[in-house]
């Protein structure tokens, strides 16, 4: 119906730009215009480059893309990839962002205007301006259609939900996997160092025939090929890489010895700042990787932590947000005129540590919403606090705090962080190239003069 809907917005748009030129309609004399004609620009504008299901997108999509990216790339200095290349690079991340949105939208995942606006806020106040207002101002005066801004997040939100929903959701890591992968570490002596890396993937189809592969393979090479012959990495990226950051030049930015494959590993111990990879194969496909810097990190991490205990009131539909503040509020002025905390949330609180007294035990940085820790952080020892979060209500009492070093958790923390993002990656692979496998997509690129 979509496909249907757009089609007949185009045919309208060149009819009624045919009428105002007062051209003949009859195809055989539209096919002789010449390019320089407005009838026959508005004609390959409206055209359509890809079917995807049962939606299309038009060429005016695509060059709108494609102008954006441009954009980008000149702005962050790296060279343009040939028009063609960077044109179908494009096209291909259109279709899969467009078969999320679908599958998002026939199991239900949405981003209301209340939740995009929320996220919006806080990437507001990320980038130092205190209001979504003054935000909003200078994207747009620096040219950004503010608009087309909203709906890039609202999908890059979905986008992230798909990915929690059918990939993290179903990650298992074991203790055994995370000594394993610790150990594999100190034997090649990554401990302790950070990388900063630039990647490029070439993804091959899940069940691929061996052309395919050898096709895939033959792509990376020649990658490798235009890289040793001296050509710039971000610039081959952006027109070769499948991977999401290729338009940012493959940039991965610093990470962590415990954050990088053992795979990759292996190869960045014998490579020097400003090296490339030889094509490497994995699961996912074929990549190679630049090794931009390389820096040591053996301090010791110390933490503040803060032992905390809450009562939550949790928001709802039969629970408006005046009538949770309301009731909290009558909770503090209980305890505040003697009554225990610890009572008051076991027969009050709606959170999972009511039968604890609220108790949160030990608590490090980013292990609570952000509202809730900035609240939190605020509190001396024996002071309690009110805070709103995105479940509602919260009383908050801080009870102690401590500094901690925590090198030998984070070690295993940042190891288990390492192996879920390395297996989410390559099953959300995966899971788009099934997602693709099952699409419809008919190409008609060729169509434009």
């Amino acid at each position: 119906m979509m496909m249907r809907i757009k089609l007949l917005m185009m045919w309208c748009a060149l009819f009624a730009a045919q009428a105002a030129y007062g051209a003949d309609t009859s195809p055989a004399k539209a096919s002789t215009k010449p390019v320089s004609d407005p009838q026959q620009q508005v004609g390959d504008i409206d055209s359509v480059v890809a079917v995807v299901n049962d939606d299309v997108i038009t060429r005016y999509e695509l060059d709108d893309r494609v102008q954006e990216v441009v954009r980008q790339l000149q702005k962050q200095d790296t060279p343009l990839p040939a028009a063609d290349v960077l044109e179908r690079q494009i096209l291909e991340r259109m279709i899969t962002d467009m078969l999320q949105q679908q599958y998002a939208s026939e199991n239900g995942v949405r981003v209301d205007d209340t939740q995009l606006n929320l996220a919006i806020t806080r990437i507001a106040q990320q980038n130092n301006f205190p209001s979504s207002a003054e935000f909003r101002a200078k994207l747009e005066a620096d040219g950004v259609n503010y608009k087309k801004f909203r709906e890039e997040i609202r999908s890059e939100i979905i986008s992230t939900r798909l990915r929690e929903r059918e990939v993290e959701s179903k990650l298992v890591i074991s203790e055994s996997e995370v000594d394993n992968y610790l150990a594999n570490k100190a034997r090649i002596g990554s401990a302790g160092e950070e990388f900063h890396l630039a990647h490029i993937l070439v993804v091959v189809p899940e069940q691929a025939s061996a052309d395919k592969i050898q096709a895939a393979r033959e792509r990376a090479e020649q990658a490798l090929s235009k890289l040793k012959s001296g050509a710039d990495f971000a610039q081959v990226a952006a027109g070769t890489s499948d991977a999401k950051d290729a338009l940012k030049g493959g940039d991965l930015g610093w990470r962590s010895g415990d954050g990088i494959p053992p795979l990759f590993m292996n190869e960045l111990q014998n490579m020097q700042p400003g090296q490339i990879s030889a094509v490497l194969r994995s699961p996912s496909g074929f990549h190679i990787l630049k090794l931009v810097e390389k820096r040591s990190s053996n301090a010791p991490v110390v933490i503040t932590q803060t032992h905390a205990r809450h009562i939550l009131i949790k928001t709802s539909e039969i629970m408006p947000e005046a009538e949770a503040k309301k009731r909290i509020m009558e909770i503090k002025q209980r305890i505040d005129a003697g009554a225990d905390f610890a009572e008051q949330a076991k027969r009050y609180s709606q959170d999972g540590s009511a039968q604890q007294g609220g108790d949160l035990d030990w608590l490090s940085p980013g292990q609570t919403v952000p509202e809730f820790e900035e609240a939190m952080n605020k509190l001396k020892p024996g002071q309690i606090g009110m805070v709103q979060s995105q479940f509602g209500w919260h009383l908050i009492q801080v009870l102690e705090r401590r500094n901690t070093d925590v090198s030998e958790q984070q070690k295993r923390q940042q190891a288990r962080i390492a192996i879920g993002t390395f297996k989410s990656d390559e099953m959300f692979q995966d899971w788009l190239r099934q997602l693709r496998d099952r699409a419809f997509v008919e190409y008609r690129l060729e169509e434009k003069k």
